[in-house]
């Protein structure tokens, strides 16, 4: 059974928790650069990041640069400016 696809905001709002918890226990690091468990949180953190990040683009188009797919982008065009920006459309 697949699971209902979740709105753009509850998307965002994810994607805002889990950018949160990286920039969080990046600035703990910073101070305890040897902790396993800081470590493996960020780790965990930035997949889980990263995934959502890739999720909402595949539903809504790209948020980073670094998530532009070939599907936004052809020779002729640079199409993911086209689509609703995350702001508009009650996205956030």
């Amino acid at each position: 059974m697949n699971e209902a696809r979740r709105s753009r905001k509850e998307m965002l709002d994810w994607i805002n928790v889990v950018s949160f918890a990286v920039d969080d226990v990046k600035l703990f690091l910073d101070s305890h650069p040897d902790c396993p468990e800081a470590l493996s949180y960020f780790q965990e953190m930035k997949e889980q990041r990263n995934q959502a990040l890739k999720e909402y683009a595949d539903c809504f188009g790209p948020l980073t640069i670094d998530t532009v797919s070939p599907a936004c982008q052809n020779e002729e065009t640079w199409k993911w400016v086209r689509e609703p920006w995350p702001w508009q459309e009650g996205g956030c």
